[in-house]
């Protein structure tokens, strides 16, 4: 009788743990299983990168799927129990890594993972591995040329193109880019990487070479793009694109049909340099004989006419002569200043040679400032407001006036420019207004503006002091609260904290001074703290 109650008893315990683990992990499976007998991990590996498992791994989950590029070989499957001791079969191999071989493109290979508790309970993870089927894209993603441009532009389905080279153009390098790296392709019948630059040899002046791009699909499909490049026949371009001369400047202003053109200088320069280029690469040129695109000619002493011949060759041996003749006058006419200051402030506008007149502005409390100014010619003579030196100290008038300072250069041949700054010593500001206006508990009513002195806050009862933080519109003015300052001359902001008295209202009256010590606002804060 007592073995009858104890087996009765432990079939009573067994139905329980059974109910308690139907009630836990349900019956997603088709076969019940122990909930403790699953995996802790799976993967699915193709040589060294991780293939993503649809769905993610969860250990409750036991069928996925992988896919796969056309040309994976093999993959490698990996899985760990989540019970040490429990055994793992990888199709039917007892083992937690295994290298499963795939099928052709296009086939899906089943692999069944097995995990087992001693022999009796188990479950079984399922991964369908499918390899993709070969594709027909004998496309091309992208396709350049250099040097050159295509006509049209590349398009992926325009199989025929032209390219127009410099007749000076022996090579090009063509760089097609596959739309399916799985795909294969030659240039001119050479294999070509994708993305990478192919040189292609260049048929003669005159003459087109033909390139071909053949692209090859994974399932043996081809398409040909063509381009004709066409390398222009020797030219007749004599022309310049470009002529400058250093010092000076060619008058009239350089163009490629004008071959005449004068060049001035100051009687102390001793060379000019004459820098030209050629609008075809393939032209050659000289500057008086010497072949070279760029010569210092010397000038002779004195007032002189130097004549500077420059001849350009187009590849068809056609010339063209271009004339330069420089006058250096017998007196140097430099009357230019090369350099102009004041200090402290800036010129307006920024100083070149050539522009005469320029206006400063200085704060309110500068009194003076240095001008500083240097000649172009060091033999020209300063005179006026800066002494021949090129340095003075010029005191101005009080805040609100303008002064005006000339400096005269004379140049040796006796020409005198004048250069005008004018110099205004700015008003103090009359700017008594805050730019911001916060509080560090409760709400400005009204927001703030510039324009509204008056605001009231309202605070909870458990706040018992609060911090007022102002901002001046001019940082120059003066701010203060109950007379005592709280943002002098030069500080933006200033704040200050003031206790409140429980269920009062506290006034706080900022008050800001212009820089001009008369313009004053007052801004006044009434801040509401409740009894509690």
């Amino acid at each position: 009788m007592k073995r009858i109650f104890t087996l009765a008893g432990q079939y009573l315990v067994a139905f329980m743990i059974l109910t308690m683990g139907w009630s836990e992990y349900g019956c997603s499976d088709s076969a019940s299983v122990n909930p403790v007998v699953e995996l802790a991990n799976l993967t699915v590996t193709s040589g060294s990168t991780a293939a993503s498992l649809q769905p993610s791994f969860n250990p409750a989950t036991t069928s996925y799927t992988v896919d796969l590029s056309s040309n994976t070989g093999s993959v490698t499957v990996a899985a760990q129990p989540a019970v040490a001791g429990d055994s793992v079969t990888i199709n039917g191999e007892a083992t937690t890594s295994r290298t499963i071989q795939l099928g052709d493109p296009g086939t899906t290979t089943p692999v069944n993972i097995v995990v087992s508790e001693s022999g009796t309970n188990s479950r079984t993870y399922t991964v369908l591995v499918t390899k993709a089927s070969l594709t027909g894209n004998n496309s091309l993603r992208s396709l350049s040329i250099s040097p050159g441009t295509l006509d049209p532009g590349f398009q992926t389905n325009t199989l025929n193109y032209e390219v127009s080279v410099g007749s000076s153009v022996g090579t090009v390098r063509v760089t097609p880019t596959l739309d399916d790296s799985a795909a294969t392709m030659t240039v001119n019948g050479q294999p070509a990487a994708s993305g990478q630059a192919q040189t292609v040899p260049l048929q003669g002046p005159g003459l087109s070479t033909i390139v071909t791009v053949a692209v090859t699909a994974q399932n043996g499909s081809q398409k040909p793009y063509t381009l004709v490049v066409s390398r222009a026949a020797l030219g007749g371009n004599n022309n310049l694109q470009r002529l400058t001369v250093s010092p000076g400047r060619l008058n009239p202003s350089f163009s490629s049909g004008r071959t005449s053109y004068t060049v001035s200088v100051g009687g102390r320069v001793s060379s000019i340099t004459v820098t030209a280029a050629p609008e075809d690469r393939g032209a050659s040129m000289t500057i008086n004989e010497q072949a070279t695109d760029s010569r210092s000619i010397p000038l002779p002493e004195g007032p002189s006419n130097t004549e500077i011949q420059v001849i350009v060759t187009a590849p068809n041996g056609a010339q063209k002569p271009y004339f330069i003749t420089v006058n250096r006058p017998a007196l140097p006419a430099d009357n230019d200043l090369s350099a102009l200051t004041v200090t402290p402030g800036a010129l307006v506008p920024a100083f070149d040679s050539d522009q005469l007149t320029y206006t400063a502005e200085v704060a309110t409390d500068i009194g003076s400032v240095t001008l500083s100014a240097t000649k172009s010619d060091p033999n020209a003579v300063l005179s006026g407001d800066v002494p021949n030196q090129g340095q003075a100290t010029i005191p101005l008038d009080g805040p609100g006036t303008s002064k005006t300072v000339s400096i005269r250069v004379a140049a040796q041949n006796g020409e005198v420019k004048t250069y005008t700054v004018v110099v205004t010593r700015l008003a103090p500001s009359t700017d008594a207004n805050l730019s911001d206006l916060r509080v560090s508990a409760g709400t400005l009513n009204p927001n703030f503006a510039a324009g509204t002195p008056v605001y009231m806050v309202d605070v909870p009862g458990s706040v018992d002091r609060i911090t007022v933080t102002a901002t001046k519109s001019d940082p120059n003015a003066v701010m203060s609260v109950s007379g005592t300052p709280i943002a002098t001359k030069g500080d933006p902001s200033g704040s200050v904290t003031v206790p409140l008295a429980l269920g009062a209202s506290t006034s706080i009256a900022i008050s800001v001074t212009a820089e001009d010590q008369v313009s004053r606002k007052i801004y006044t804060l009434t801040v509401n703290r409740p009894s509690r």
